[in-house]
């Protein structure tokens, strides 16, 4: 599948927070957004917007990664917002990014965004897809400590609000104890 990136805007701003018990640090985004034109025909566009890439996912942080998605859903219920399909393609993409940061191999960072994109967008056609990064450490419920870092951080508050229908989430741990989260998220492309 072919596609076209319309337009970008990208911001960072990190947050380190330290609290009695751990280290949290949130990597934020103003408003990340790619317009992906896919070059789809109509029957292939209805095709893909009516079975959507779904299933489960393999990781051994799955029940984080879930926990994650219950957490953000719920926030988004209360705020009178649909909840967010939880997508395993999407989820491997935001999985390979926590990894690496876990490792080493990239930064704490929104550094890739873009690669990142352009792997959802061979799977599925989107108008717009944002990301939130958390790290934390020492904190006995690392999930609630980053949604609540998110929930607390105007631009990640913007993407957990935003008009977004499906999410992914990849959770990542070290040998040092240090989580790496990445949740992306995703307004699928639908035909016209």
């Amino acid at each position: 599948m072919a596609y076209m990136v319309r337009s970008t805007s990208f911001a960072r701003v990190t947050a380190l927070l330290v609290g009695a018990v751990g280290l949290v640090a949130i990597a934020s985004c103003q408003e990340v957004t790619y317009e992906v034109l896919p070059q789809l025909r109509s029957t292939e566009q209805a095709e893909q917007a009516a079975s959507p890439l779904t299933g489960q996912t393999s990781s051994p942080y799955a029940e984080l990664e879930q926990a994650v998605h219950a957490q953000i859903n719920q926030y988004r219920v209360e705020q009178g917002l649909s909840p967010l399909e939880f997508n395993a393609e999407i989820s491997e993409v935001a999985r390979q990014h926590s990894q690496a940061m876990a490792e080493g191999q990239a930064a704490f960072s929104h550094d890739g965004f873009e690669q990142r994109g352009q792997a959802i967008a061979q799977k599925i056609p989107y108008r717009t897809v944002a990301e939130n990064l958390a790290f934390n450490q020492g904190f006995s419920d690392p999930v609630t400590q980053a949604v609540k870092g998110w929930i607390d951080s105007p631009g990640h508050h913007a993407n957990i609000k935003g008009d977004f229908d499906m999410t992914g989430i990849g959770v990542a741990k070290n040998e040092q104890g240090e989580y790496y989260l990445t949740q992306l998220f995703v307004k699928r492309l639908l035909p016209f």
